[in-house]
């Protein structure tokens, strides 16, 4: 028996696939995205929450000691999935707005007469902690059935004091990645953007940088300016938290280029961006975040996605599951859209969403491979190659999922 809180060492055999990102180093850049080293007929050994060994079935000797085995006939072993922007923390939910959508309501109108983020704003703030913290642990368990093993989520929708602070409580409780996306919009007792961030930064900022390891702001019209978004990042960055952007989703607002000035680790969205923008972000560290279901479900363009790895830009795919534009836990149909909408191989899809990911994140030197030394976090395809992931669009092609070492679950 292991001790209390250590996994036990487990071995995942005869499987027909280990499939993994192939080229060193983060963020993975043009050619490099796309190149996936593929095993047939090889073995993953995972000891004490981590990856021991990975090998062709031929170099696996005898294992002494006590070892749990999965058959693996039949699966591809993969990274587990990195969702690396989502809205994962709120309360309610926003169906009677799609069905308004589909009618012809466009997202800046529905925003306009107070539904939108404000929408959830107000039953998010009436839902409390706990309440909260149910919801994080219902979508993770989402995310964790189509695949995904470490998630990102922002707050944002409280922008008040006290629920900003249980949403981020709630998404570290729930094993998430905590944003603070304290400038996501203004609220409606406040009477402009800059009074707002006043509270924000003097009353939320100290104890909201204590929890969350990024901060994140919406730059576009109707939500917060360039130098709302400056003022708001330099105060955050003061704090210690990385920095991220909402931005180019509807309009080119000079998100690109702040990103760039403040070394952001993202700007996310980019369906506006243009050729500029593309140009800027190659030559940058600044990693583009793509996110193809909001693009889709708004009936916007889509992000310039072949452009940019073409340009030598370092770009990752995310769900951005939120209650709105984006009710998709999914990290297989969005690599399906990156294959069928953006231009993308499978292989540069499976980067985007691993190393590149995780590289958001702060993370590509422990998740996003399957290699020894790295976390045994691995997703289990019910397929004989690793590209149904984003071929079988929608269906039921993950199997199971390992975290840290453990089967999380297995359909």
């Amino acid at each position: 028996m292991t001790a209390a809180g250590v996994p036990p060492r487990l071995l995942l055999r005869d499987l027909a696939q280990v499939v993994t990102p192939a080229a060193p180093g983060s963020p993975l850049r043009g050619e490099d995205l796309g190149r996936v080293d593929v095993r047939e007929g090889a073995f993953i050994l995972c000891e004490d929450g981590r990856i021991a060994a990975v090998g062709p079935m031929s170099e696996l000797g005898s294992l002494a000691g006590e070892v749990e085995e999965l058959d693996g006939r039949g699966l591809c072993a993969l990274p587990g999935l990195v969702d690396c922007h989502t809205h994962a923390c709120f309360a309610g939910d926003r169906a009677h707005e799609f069905e308004l959508r589909s009618r012809g309501a466009s997202y800046e109108e529905l925003h306009a007469a107070g539904g939108g983020i404000l929408s959830t704003v107000e039953a998010t703030r009436a839902a409390g902690e706990d309440r909260l913290r149910e919801a994080v642990r219902r979508h993770r368990a989402w995310m964790l059935h189509a695949g995904t093993t470490t998630f990102e989520a922002k707050s944002g929708y409280g922008l008040d004091r006290e629920t900003e602070l249980a949403s981020l409580r709630a998404i570290k409780a729930e094993g998430g990645i905590a944003t603070w996306l304290g400038a996501h919009a203004v609220p409606p007792e406040f009477e402009d953007g800059d009074a707002y961030l006043d509270f924000a930064i003097e009353e939320v900022l100290p104890e909201a940088a204590g929890i969350a390891e990024a901060a994140d702001v919406f730059l576009e019209r109707g939500a917060f300016s360039r130098e709302q978004a400056r003022r708001y990042l330099d105060a955050c960055r003061g704090a210690g938290l990385a920095l991220r952007l909402h931005g180019d989703q509807f309009s080119e607002q000079g998100a690109i280029p702040l990103a760039v000035e403040l070394g952001a680790r993202s700007v996310d969205h980019l369906e506006a961006t243009g050729d500029g923008g593309v140009r800027a972000l190659a030559a940058s560290d600044v990693v583009g975040v793509l996110l193809p279901v909001a693009a889709l479900v708004l009936g916007r363009p889509m992000p310039p996605a072949r452009a940019l790895v073409e340009a030598g830009a370092g770009i990752a795919l995310a769900t951005d599951f939120n209650p709105g534009s984006a009710f998709c836990e999914s990290l297989p149909l969005v690599m399906s859209l990156a294959c069928t909408q953006l231009g993308l191989s499978p292989g540069e899809a499976l980067g985007a969403v691993m190393v590149n990911a995780a590289h958001v994140l702060g993370r590509a030197d422990r998740i996003g491979r399957l290699e020894p030394g790295y976390e045994a976090d691995i997703v289990l395809l019910a397929a004989p190659d690793w590209r149904h992931i984003a071929y079988h669009v929608g269906g039921e092609v993950v199997n199971g999922a390992v975290r840290s070492g453990r089967l999380g679950w297995r359909r």
